[in-house]
């Protein structure tokens, strides 16, 4: 048994030696999570938090909102910077300008897109960002507990960057309003 952990240990110290290390292999330019109980009386605010690994210099997170009904409301890109962090909260940023307007919907997807240029109908997706987002849980009537998780890596078919970019554009001729983007390192 010391052997098999003394082998571990030499693979381990030889990788770091030679600049290899196991986190270069997520390469994600996707994400997914959820928001719930947003814009709810008494509940917590959400926040989705990015920051830029630095890799591949100034990246935007290209934001598509969706309702429980599967319908996008908002998007935008926001910018970070190399080592940069960006805070968006649900409440105020993410759900603020809903493509339908009032009622906000309490509950739905968050989609980013890791881009190499400004503009959600036109993401250029690249590797670089990675994210977490708090999740509101009820815990009773009028109680709420706070989690957090990474970003979910998932797949970006061409079709689905596609439809999210349509769906983007299309928003934006029928609202003109976009999602609003927080300056990195500052929090709402």
């Amino acid at each position: 048994m010391k052997k098999l952990g003394f082998l571990l240990f030499l693979v381990l110290m030889l990788g770091i030696a030679s600049g290899t290390t196991f986190a270069q292999f997520e390469n994600s330019d996707y994400f997914v999570t959820y928001y719930s109980n947003a814009n709810t009386a008494g509940a917590p605010d959400a926040t989705v938090r990015i920051i830029n690994d630095g890799d591949a210099g100034n990246l935007w997170a290209a934001f598509y909102v969706f309702d429980d009904s599967q319908e996008l409301t908002e998007c935008c890109a926001c910018f970070v910077s190399p080592d940069g962090l960006l805070s968006e909260s649900v409440n105020k940023e993410l759900t603020a300008n809903p493509l339908t307007g009032p009622p906000l919907k309490t509950r739905g997807a968050i989609k980013v897109i890791s881009s190499a240029t400004p503009d959600p109908t036109a993401a250029v997706a690249v590797p670089g960002l990675r994210g977490w987002a708090t999740h509101i849980q009820r815990t009773g009537a009028t109680t709420f507990a706070v989690t957090e998780a990474d970003l979910a890596d998932s797949n970006l078919a061409p079709g689905e960057q596609t439809l999210l970019q349509e769906l983007c554009l299309f928003d934006g001729l029928l609202s003109g309003k976009p999602c609003i983007c927080t300056p990195e390192d500052h929090d709402f």
